[in-house]
């Protein structure tokens, strides 16, 4: 018979909103931790992140997320990489009679999440920090990631702002 701890930590529920399309255009507010919360991408030096070779990966991986896709933007935002955490803003853009771009609904199309954009993003860092570290297979980050729907201007402006002194905390 197998016994079943009980004083293991209890994964919480999901804090996505259940009925929420996270495809559709919006604002979104990322963070995504470390494995074990290890800081593996640089240190904080009066107030200031200086990132080392792996935090210069994350770096390079976001703005590269940026311009995999017409229909996400991440450059023109607020983002942070901390030593052990990563905090970015991710919009998913729509394009209509506009010119902009679109989501477009066509069979061919593929739906962009933030769930897709983050694993996407998650996978290219931990496959080119695993290369450097001749470390393959081992995870860089936590399973899982956070979201928040930014609703509205004064939401946007606060989380921006946050990102900014995230250092100084």
């Amino acid at each position: 018979m197998k016994i079943i701890p009980t004083d293991l930590p209890q994964r919480k529920s999901s804090n996505r909103l259940p009925e929420y399309d996270y495809a559709q255009p919006g604002a979104y507010f990322i963070t995504i931790c470390t494995h074990q919360m290890h800081n593996l991408f640089g240190t904080i030096n009066k107030s200031r992140v200086v990132l080392n070779a792996l935090g210069e990966i994350v770096e390079s991986e976001w703005y590269r997320t940026g311009g995999l896709r017409p229909t996400i933007e991440v450059f023109d935002d607020e983002f942070i990489i901390m030593p052990n955490h990563f905090h970015g803003i991710v919009w998913i853009l729509d394009v209509g009679a506009t010119g902009s771009v679109a989501r477009s609904n066509s069979a061919n199309s593929q739906t962009i999440s933030t769930g897709t954009i983050i694993g996407q993003f998650k996978s290219q860092v931990t496959r080119r920090i695993n290369q450097i570290r001749a470390t393959p297979g081992q995870p860089v980050w936590q399973r899982n990631y956070y979201d928040h729907i930014i609703r509205n201007t004064k939401d946007l402006i606060y989380i921006r702002e946050y990102i900014k002194n995230n250092p100084n905390k």
